[in-house]
């Protein structure tokens, strides 16, 4: 597969090996006075060791290369300890390699490794929709007004009950102090149309994360995500809001299955609604 990949100039390489520690996943060696890429299994080319390089000896570069194999890489890092197993982690957590993370934690679970403390903030934002945002009760608005008071709309009351951004699973960081500790509704994306009080009824006191188990891809990605908040946030609840058709069953299969793979038994609710938005 063509993918992003280190390249190293053999001319430039001084063969000082300060590339090597830098490289946790143990893609790098020095052979032969020279720094050599030993596995492009074992190389994510998210690029740590280039600032390493006093020769400037160290690019990333697109190749057909061997896809990164994060499993491998966890059981070769583990024989590191856990200063090598933090530093690991937030580097994924650095590069929003969120499918990585998951996998990585993944692998200590079944090795029965402790996960160290760390950094659980991704630091890169690739797009300004997924940039994290507390829309906390109390905060007040450029207008001056407060954020989720009662507002009238057309001689209708409505309260927004929305904590937080994003609120796609796809684009949030489960490890995330906002999912630390709470209740969580996951709704399908159609229930909040169909539910004229989904607000004050369902949302309030709530963390909101939604998905569709019919269109959207990658559902893996959902169940690792789904798992991390589980097992390591402390979840206090989690309610599943699905509509009466076929394909919302895969929403309450995706939890489950999350909840399987944790052994950590959590309340969670499964509430299915009509296509009026009543409860059935």
């Amino acid at each position: 597969m063509l993918r992003d990949i280190i390249e190293i100039d053999e001319a430039l390489c001084n063969g000082c090996g300060d590339c090597v520690p830098a490289c946790h996943e143990g893609a790098l060696q020095i052979i032969d006075n020279k720094a050599r890429l030993i596995s492009d299994l074992m190389c994510d080319g998210l690029g740590a060791c280039l600032g390493k390089c006093p020769t400037g000896a160290m690019k990333v570069t697109q190749r057909e290369a061997v896809p990164y194999d994060e499993r491998q890489v966890m059981i070769n890092i583990i024989k590191g300890g856990n200063k090598v197993i933090k530093a690991h982690l937030e580097h994924m957590l650095e590069h929003n390699e969120l499918e990585y993370y998951a996998i990585a934690l993944k692998v200590l679970n079944e090795q029965n490794i402790s996960v160290p403390e760390h950094n659980r903030d991704n630091k890169i934002s690739r797009c300004p929709s997924t940039k994290e945002q507390n829309m906390s009760i109390s905060s007040t608005s450029e207008a001056g007004t407060t954020q989720n008071d009662t507002s009238e709309i057309k001689g209708t009351s409505l309260s927004s009950q929305l904590s937080h951004w994003p609120i796609q699973l796809h684009l949030i960081n489960p490890t995330s102090a906002e999912f630390n500790n709470i209740d969580l509704l996951l709704a399908s994306d159609c229930s909040a149309f169909a539910a004229g009080d989904f607000h004050s009824r369902y949302l309030k006191g709530k963390k909101l994360l939604i998905a569709c188990p019919k269109l959207d891809s990658n559902q893996e990605s959902y169940i690792e995500k789904l798992t991390i908040m589980i097992r390591y946030g402390h979840l206090k609840s989690l309610t599943v809001l699905r509509m009466d058709v076929p394909c919302c069953g895969g929403l309450t299969k995706l939890v489950e299955t999350a909840s399987q793979q944790t052994r950590k038994k959590i309340p969670i609710h499964i509430i299915t609604l009509n296509k009026h938005g009543a409860e059935i």
